[in-house]
């Protein structure tokens, strides 16, 4: 990471942000299929996969569900859920849904088990991005993407700490 610790670099991503990138997304995938369903991948693909199920007239959706973020063994892979009639022939004919790849460590648990799957993202960095196949938005890898799902509204301090400045640049 380029910045310290304590002040990361964040992007926070708004629902409006979101509907319209997975729009977006759905616009480069309409020419694409057609499809047997949706896979969404947990937990972060739940979103984008229903704006994209909605927007392209898909009913069938279903979970893959994989772990890697574990405060204890960050990078350990489970899987949690297989989508089984994605199963039976490698995913081909589905859609698998991610909202962000990030270092591609659970994007090729996903390609492992559905090497058929055309794999869409709404956000990617470069880490990971070689493991989709379309995406809508590269953020840099060393960018933090805060989801309105995993964010609430909260007071943050001003960065000021002690006396207010005045306009030529002086303290009051």
């Amino acid at each position: 990471m380029t910045s310290s610790q304590s002040d990361p670099i964040r992007h926070a991503v708004t629902w409006t942000e979101v509907h319209r990138d997975a729009r977006l997304l759905v616009r480069k995938l309409m020419t694409k299929g057609p499809w047997k369903g949706i896979i969404a991948l947990t937990r972060g693909g739940l979103v984008p996969a229903a704006i994209v199920a909605r927007e392209m007239g898909i009913y069938v959706v279903d979970t893959l569900c994989i772990s890697t973020y574990d405060e204890q063994k960050m990078g350990v892979v489970k899987v949690l859920k297989l989508p089984q009639a994605a199963m039976e022939d490698g995913g081909k004919g589905w859609l698998l849904i991610d909202d962000l790849v990030d270092t591609g460590i659970t994007a090729k648990e996903a390609r492992r088990l559905l090497p058929n799957v055309l794999f869409a993202t709404v956000y990617a960095k470069p880490g990971g991005r070689d493991e989709t196949d379309v995406f809508v938005h590269e953020i840099d890898q060393d960018v933090w993407v805060d989801f309105p799902w995993d964010t609430a509204p909260q007071y943050v301090a001003p960065l000021s700490t002690g006396s207010p400045i005045k306009i030529d640049g002086s303290e009051a």
